[in-house]
């Protein structure tokens, strides 16, 4: 009886496929980040001094505060 239970469970964990659209969609945003990155090498390089400008800003205002 306990092995029906677990066989039971085991399909239904195999067959509910509810959070499968939001894998592909985050996998689908990672490969054009990636591709992005790979062509756009300067843009990348802006965003990324942007987000230091940023951070920084934003760690020096919680020090004078």
């Amino acid at each position: 009886m306990q092995n029906m239970w677990r066989l039971l469970i085991g399909l239904l964990v195999w067959s509910d496929q509810r959070g499968q659209d939001l894998i592909e969609y985050a996998m689908i945003a990672g490969f054009i980040a990636v591709v992005s990155g790979m062509f756009m090498p300067n843009v990348s390089n802006d965003v990324s001094m942007v987000f230091s400008k940023i951070a920084s800003a934003m760690t020096s205002s919680a020090a004078t505060s």
